[in-house]
């Protein structure tokens, strides 16, 4: 279904979750919860726990996008593999946090009175660690992950999502390809097992104005490198504003034979860290994605709010999507 409605009209990815949990003041107690009381390792900051001790807040934010026109929203999983959530002894509870946060996205869709299809896109975040570069500036072959450990962790978490109930799988914030290409391999194994496939998302990030992911990748090299993969859409995230994004993007949608997204900073942070763009400028620098029929799906990621979901819906409203040909509609 969601196919075609992305040939009908450009959808809306919701913004930044972290970003609205920081606006709730939460302490250790609070990301403890009554579950985590004695819980042997400090747990503040893990903002994807919030699924099982903070449930209400995670369902409220997914609310708050919905009613600012979000299309799909990305589940509370950003960092609900076993090795991301070993650094607070946690691993454990991968597949819960995944079936539970994507059932909370799923309740608040349900909540939610609309016309409109809504989506949950279960999301997969990088990892805390890179298969591709090592850690240690003294030992440049040690590797502090493998292909095979990534792939296993990423399949445990799809597994989580696709219990809950998600509706497509996003790949996201992809600093590594490597890791990347694992988290597809544990996916598609997935998916012949269960003999059921989700529409698979994928969205790099580009560091810096070299225009290359982290472990130093083109846009082009990074499209190429999963291209192997059942693509529903690629696109980019995270680490500039739109207004730098804008030509890598480009990039893609003169290349890539899938649906394209983009989902930038709220414009480039400040020395404290801070993101000072507002919703009206960041907007009208994603307006030229918009006029030269660059997108068909777009949202926000660090530093944006319903607010400024709010006005990207209005300006996706205002324009049609990227065009793809039947050719290439067919094998997607």
């Amino acid at each position: 279904m969601i196919k075609d409605d992305l040939e009908r009209r450009i959808l809306v990815l919701d913004g930044a979750m972290g970003t609205m949990i920081q606006q709730h003041k939460l302490g250790e107690a609070d990301f403890r919860g009554e579950r985590f009381t004695n819980h042997n390792v400090d747990l503040k900051g893990n903002n994807d726990l919030l699924s099982l001790t903070q449930p209400d807040i995670i369902k409220d934010i997914h609310l708050a996008y919905l009613n600012a026109g979000a299309d799909i929203l990305e589940t509370n999983t950003f960092s609900s593999t076993s090795i991301a959530q070993a650094d607070y002894d946690l691993s454990n509870y991968a597949y819960e946090l995944n079936k539970v946060s994507t059932q909370l996205a799923k309740k608040a869709i349900e909540e939610f009175e609309s016309n409109q299809p809504k989506y949950v896109a279960g999301a997969l975040g990088p990892t805390n660690r890179t298969a591709s570069i090592s850690p240690d500036v003294t030992r440049p072959g040690y590797r502090a992950v493998h292909f095979d450990e990534l792939a296993q962790a990423y399949k445990e978490q799809a597994s989580g999502l696709m219990d809950g109930g998600a509706d497509l799988l996003l790949i996201e914030t992809i600093f590594d390809t490597l890791n990347a290409k694992a988290a597809i391999f544990g996916l598609l194994e997935l998916f012949e097992e269960r003999n059921n496939r989700l529409p698979i998302m994928i969205s790099g990030t580009i560091t810096d104005a070299s225009g290359r992911t982290l472990s130093g990748q083109t846009v082009e090299a990074f499209l190429i490198s999963v291209s192997h993969a059942p693509i529903l859409s690629i696109g980019l995230n995270c680490a500039l504003g739109a207004a730098q994004l804008k030509s890598y993007v480009q990039v893609l949608a003169n290349n890539a034979p899938y649906f394209i997204s983009a989902h930038p900073n709220a414009g480039l942070p400040n020395e404290f860290g801070e993101y000072d763009q507002s919703p009206d400028e960041m907007v009208e620098e994603l307006r030229p994605y918009l006029q030269d029929k660059l997108i068909n799906i777009i949202g926000g990621c660090c530093g944006t709010t319903p607010e400024y979901v709010k006005c990207i819906a209005t300006l996706a409203n205002e324009y049609k999507p990227r065009e793809l040909s039947a050719a290439e509609l067919a094998k997607i």
